[in-house]
C-alpha cells in the first residue's frame, strides 16, 4: 500500500497549518505510523494531490462541496486530544 499524503491546511498554509502538521507527524510517530505529510492553502489545496485534507471548520466550508478527498474537520488545532483521535481514525480506516 502506498503511503498516504496528509495535507494539513490553513489561510495561508504557513501559520496554523504548519502546527496542525507537526502534531500529526508527532501521532504518527508516536503510533508507529507512516504518512507524507504537507501543509496547503486554502485557496490551492484542492489541487495539491492529497489523500486528506485536515482543516479548521470556518475554512471547510469554502472547500467541502468541491472536494474528491476527505475533508476532516478540526475544530481546535491546539486540542490534541481532538486531532490525534481523528488523525488515528482517518489512519485506521485505511
Amino acid at each position: 500500500m502506498a503511503e498516504k499524503k496528509i495535507q494539513c491546511v490553513c489561510g495561508f498554509g504557513c501559520g496554523s497549518s504548519l502546527m496542525l502538521r507537526m502534531a500529526v507527524d508527532d501521532i504518527l510517530k508516536k503510533n508507529g505510523l507512516s504518512a507524507d505529510t504537507f501543509t496547503g492553502d486554502v485557496g490551492t489545496c484542492l489541487s495539491n494531490p492529497c489523500d486528506v485534507i485536515f482543516i479548521s471548520r470556518e475554512l471547510a466550508e469554502r472547500i467541502v462541496d468541491r472536494a474528491s478527498v476527505p475533508v476532516i474537520i478540526i475544530e481546535n488545532f491546539m486540542d490534541s486530544n481532538e486531532v490525534e483521535e481523528k488523525v488515528l481514525a482517518y489512519m485506521n480506516s485505511q
